[in-house]
């Protein structure tokens, strides 16, 4: 027999209360097994793949992709009764009767994507309570569907006419159709939208007009193609609130006058959930709650790039992919050491300034999913060899949507290279909890003073911004000159560590 299992979804870490189903990964009636993965869904931390906690057949999906989803809600019902289960209900073969006319069905499926109907019939099904029309009662079969029957009707249409009427064919379209409804569905050309629904047919943004002009849409005729209600026909009815004539629509003329500015029809609405929700919050709090203060330096890294070139050729740096960004996060953890400061966070509760003996490093990545900042942890006791790992990694778990929750929080200080962008500098928000966070700009070849003569040199601008609070001016101003003499020369590495 049958063993359902719900599972609801759980708190994917760190207290968030919601997420956004981005994909289902089986669909019902498949077969899962346990720790399958069934679905990806996204928090305001990152993307999680969801692994199935029981082994069995789906039976019931939710949600759809693209909703919000609390935090407890139902996520999945799956029946783990094995072979005893009930099986999943089919859909009926096209020839096959109606269920509807002969027995009801004890339950009606609503799950997602469980099997679409093969009648072609838009009628409702019958009440439990209530006997069920026979199937050849007008009030049964819409007028559009009698009205274009094939030459060989059901048995139960054609019987009676078949008796008194030579011409069969085109009896029950005349003696089965229902009488024409009363109003403007009766203008309806047959197959038309009008005619197979009762609700008029009309896009959005008609819709809306016709709320502001105070306009029943059942009291317009369409004029538009398959009877929809257009914005001309909306504008014809508002002189009295009544339908324009039933008549065939003028041509229009060879010139037509330009349709009214509608900026809604023009407009692209992206929701902000997820990731990007979070960041916006945390990028207003951080603007409005920690006084920022940014300052820039513009400095020759010519030897630092040198020193690169010679890495990259190193057998100990085979395998490795060292950029430019692995040896300013170097220079910055060396920079730290000696101005603690840019390296602490601001408590609020106890009005107290927190200096951690250790540096998360946090390196800020645009990925699909918006802007992400997860960290290294413990970077100050990493090796170079290490830490170009260590970013290496983190680049491409980011781009994916994989980054971990835990790698996303705990940060100290922040990198953010809009270098990679050919962008000279910029004014970076401090990221909440931190104290600081260097921009690095574009690398580039430039004319420079160097050795008393002007030569072609490797140029970038610096920028720090820090929180006042935590960082004074000074602070501020020693930390950026010593990482800018760290990377004009290279004897520094050494000197400093």
């Amino acid at each position: 027999m049958a063993d359902l299992k719900q599972f609801n979804l759980p708190d994917l870490g760190e207290g968030l209360t919601e997420a956004e189903l981005i994909t289902w990964h089986v669909g019902p009636g498949e077969t899962v097994a346990l720790n399958q993965i069934i679905a990806e869904v996204e928090t305001a931390k990152a993307a999680v793949e969801m692994p199935s906690p029981y082994a069995g057949t789906v039976v019931a999906l939710h949600h759809e992709p693209g909703s919000t989803m609390e935090v407890g809600s139902p996520f999945i019902t799956i029946d783990c009764g094995g072979e005893g289960s009930a099986p999943v209900p089919a859909a009926a073969p096209p020839s096959a009767p109606e269920p509807a006319a002969e027995a009801p069905a004890e339950r009606e499926s609503v799950l997602v994507g469980y099997g679409a109907k093969t009648s072609t019939s838009n009628r409702r099904r019958p009440r439990k309570d209530t006997p069920a029309r026979p199937a050849s009662t007008p009030a049964t079969q819409p007028a559009a569907q009698v009205a274009t029957q094939p030459a060989a009707p059901p048995v139960a249409v054609q019987a009676a006419p078949a008796r008194t009427a030579p011409a069969a064919s085109t009896q029950p379209a005349t003696r089965t159709a229902p009488a024409a409804p009363v109003g403007p569905a009766a203008s309806a050309a047959p197959g038309s939208l009008a005619a197979r629904s009762s609700r008029p047919a009309a896009k959005p943004p008609v819709r809306k007009l016709a709320k502001d002009l105070d306009i029943d849409l059942a009291t317009v005729v369409g004029t538009g193609p398959q009877g929809t209600i257009t914005r001309q026909d909306l504008l014809s009815a508002n002189g009295n609130g009544t339908p324009a004539p039933a008549v065939a629509p003028v041509a229009e003329p060879v010139a037509p006058a330009a349709p009214a500015f509608d900026p809604a029809a023009r407009e692209d609405r992206i929701p902000v959930r997820g990731v990007r929700k979070l960041t916006a919050e945390a990028m207003v709090a951080s603007a409005f709650t920690a006084p920022h203060v940014t300052e820039f330096i513009t400095i020759d890294v010519t030897p630092t790039m040198e020193l690169l070139a010679e890495l990259r050729e190193s057998p100990a740096f085979a395998g490795i992919k060292l950029t430019p960004l692995a040896l300013i996060a170097k220079a910055l953890l060396l920079a730290v050491r000696r101005n603690p400061t840019v390296n602490s966070r601001w408590d609020e509760a106890n009005q107290e300034i927190v200096l951690p003996r250790y540096v998360n490093l946090g390196i800020a990545a645009a990925t699909p999913r918006g802007l992400m900042v997860p960290n290294i942890k413990d970077a100050d006791r990493l090796s170079l060899i290490d830490l170009a790992k260590a970013l290496g990694e983190l680049t491409l778990t980011a781009k994916d949507g994989k980054t971990p929750p835990a790698d996303l929080s705990g940060g100290t200080i922040t990198i953010t290279n809009v270098g990679v962008f050919g962008v000279d500098t910029g004014t970076p928000i401090i990221n909440p909890g931190e104290a600081a966070i260097l921009c690095l700009g574009a690398i580039r070849k430039q004319p420079w003073v160097h050795n008393d003569e002007l030569a072609i040199r490797q140029v970038t601008t610096l920028a720090l911004s820090f929180d006042h609070r935590l960082v004074d001016g000074e602070q501020g101003s020693r930390f950026l000159a010593d990482l800018a003499a760290i990377l004009s020369d290279t004897r520094n590495f050494v000197a400093y560590g």
